[in-house]
């Protein structure tokens, strides 16, 4: 900043002997001995003899090339160029000068880029991105490592909760937990102990059919069939007769160490086949879906069949690191083994190296546009990584466009588990985001733990538990509540519930109203009838255990938890604008409410 008195004569000086042609578009600064005029212009050069009122400048640009051009006019070192593109700069309305007592204006492009506004044009590229997502990360640790891989090319740092942290403002930052669960947050350049975040958070966690950890079963009537368990309701009746592959992480020994890899055979492995309506009543259901929705994965060879051992036969060992006949490949279908260690470049001598595995079933067909005007995403998985991708999105976009002059920690948290309802430790109800920001909030206070700062900082804080919320069905009018039944391609959806399910409330909600207005996004709104009953997310459980402030407010779609949803083409980039909104626009709105 410019402040001692031989700066400031040789800075009027300078601008003594600049021409400007042209006023500005608005005013940068004030004169220091008459009162303020509505249109203030800036300082001619001299053709008279009566002395100029010059005005006092005061430096707050964010710029550090702004700031050592400008002290370079100040002390009259700066060169001829230097001094024309600093007449320029000034003519345009730079905005690395404001009136005494008042805050900054960003110049026009600045504020574009940090508010973002929610129109057709940006939202619609988003979409392609977005499709691209969905098809190429299938399973939840597909997902955070594709996160992990776009944080890394972005610039930001990656953190080991088994080590030390160094945090500091202007910072970027992200640390996973398990392969399933991230927290990514950005540190602003104003920061001090105490401030507030303001935090996004979802779950990338969906239905599906884990295997089981013995997943070879006897064969029956000439099929090989897979061994999988039901997580979170499916597979329902919605995944038969559909392409299944199979996805997830698996434990593979190199050496002295134990890797984790992922694997994705994503062509169509597994189906689980309906029975004709012919047959009558056995066609009508309901089915068991221990012996009536095992997926089927090839046929028998008849000429070699595959030894497969009787039922309760023997013990259920997991399977030995150590090799030999009872290693943990030896407990899972032959043919499966083959696949994966294929895909990973093990060699048939080195199945023992499998330690283990957590694979999943996974829709095949690509995530895609749709409708006659291609106004439709039709994808799986679209809960709630349609939420969880948009956020990571705009925490990216609002670190790259508004850290330097802020004063707080934008977060994203994006957790596992969800939907069979938090309680691991990569859940929301695990001390994952309070460790996270407690331990980063302790590092930029000096590593000097406070129990008054964290609660301040909770204090200080806003959560939106960005979940997806349901779109109005039309073939179900109904089941809808009047006046609260979100469309697709509007924008994001504020869901709150009487009964505690959300986190909404009146202020919450007006909170969100004025961010959302900085972009030019709206807000709809969902509310269940009262004779249905109302889901839950991650929002009440981090609110309760932390004390944030928060709302529940997401991006709707229709046939949520079916193995195939439908979300509007838009509505990825209406999320993205949204939360950018939100993470750059909390910290003024905050102060409104004070």
């Amino acid at each position: 900043m410019v402040r001692n008195v031989a700066s400031m004569q040789s800075l009027r000086q300078n601008m003594e002997e600049m021409n400007f042609d042209t006023p500005p578009r608005r005013t940068l600064y004030e004169e220091s001995t008459a009162p303020i005029r509505s249109q203030p212009s800036f300082p001619q050069k001299a053709t008279s003899p009566e002395p100029q009122q010059h005005p006092i400048v005061q430096l707050c640009g964010t710029d550090s090339y702004t700031k050592q051009l400008m002290n370079r006019v100040a002390t009259g070192t700066a060169t001829e160029a230097e001094q024309k593109e600093f007449a320029q700069q000034v003519q345009r309305g730079f905005s690395g000068f404001t009136r005494i007592g008042e805050s900054p204006s960003p110049p026009q492009e600045d504020k574009a880029a940090r508010f973002k506004q929610a129109t057709r044009e940006n939202a619609e590229k988003y979409t392609k991105p977005f499709c691209d997502f969905l098809t190429d990360n299938p399973t939840v640790f597909h997902c955070v490592d594709a996160v992990k891989s776009q944080l890394k090319e972005a610039g930001w740092k990656e953190l080991s909760e088994r080590d030390a942290w160094k945090i500091e403002p202007q910072g970027k930052y992200f640390v996973e937990r398990n392969g399933s669960a991230l927290m990514a947050f950005s540190v602003g350049g104003n920061y001090k102990p105490g401030n507030g975040a303001a935090i996004l958070a979802g779950h990338v966690d969906a239905l599906t059919a884990k295997l089981k950890p013995v997943s070879q079963v006897p064969n029956k009537a000439g099929y090989i069939q897979l061994g999988v368990a039901p997580y979170a309701g499916a597979p329902n009746n919605t995944w038969w007769d559909r392409d299944l592959g199979i996805g997830g992480r698996v434990l593979v020994k190199e050496g002295s160490k134990i890797i984790s890899k992922l694997v994705k055979l994503d062509w169509p492995i597994a189906r689980i086949p309906t029975l004709a309506p012919h047959f009558g009543a056995a066609a009508q259901g309901p089915f068991n879906p221990e012996t009536q929705m095992v997926p089927i994965i090839g046929l028998e060879d008849s000429e070699k069949p595959e030894e497969a051992a009787e039922p309760f036969s023997k013990p259920s060992f997991v399977g030995s690191s150590e090799g030999g006949a009872s290693t943990f490949a030896s407990t899972q279908p032959p043919r499966l083994v083959r696949a994966i260690a294929n895909e990973l470049g093990i060699k048939s001598s080195e199945y023992g190296n499998i330690i283990n595995w957590e694979l999943e079933l996974f829709d095949v067909q690509p995530a895609t546009v749709g409708g006659i005007d291609k106004e439709f995403i039709f994808a799986g998985r679209v809960d709630d990584k349609l939420c969880s991708w948009a956020a990571i999105q705009a925490l990216i976009d609002a670190q790259a466009t508004d850290t330097v002059d802020s004063s707080i920690i934008k977060a994203v948290g994006l957790f596992d588990n969800e939907e069979i309802g938090s309680l691991l430790r990569q859940g929301a109800r695990g001390n994952f985001l309070p460790s996270v920001i407690e331990r980063a909030v302790t590092s930029l206070n000096n590593d000097i733990s406070s129990t008054s700062i964290i609660g301040q900082t909770y204090a200080n804080s806003f959560l939106v538990s960005s979940d997806v919320i349901h779109a109005v069905n039309p073939n179900f009018l109904n089941a809808y509540l009047e006046n609260h039944s979100p469309r697709l391609n509007v924008g994001i959806v504020v869901s709150a519930d009487s009964n505690g399910h959300m986190t909404t409330d009146s202020v919450s909600t007006a909170i969100m109203q004025r961010c959302a207005d900085k972009v030019g996004a709206k807000l709809q709104v969902f509310q269940i009838r009262n004779d249905s009953r109302s889901g839950g997310t991650v929002g009440p459980m981090l609110s309760s255990a932390t004390g944030i402030r928060a709302i529940d407010c997401g991006i709707p779609q229709l046939s949520m938890h079916s193995v195939r949803a439908t979300t509007g083409n838009l509505d990825p980039g209406l999320g993205v604008m949204a939360f950018l909104g939100f993470l750059n626009g909390f910290e003024s709105v905050d102060k409104e409410f004070r």
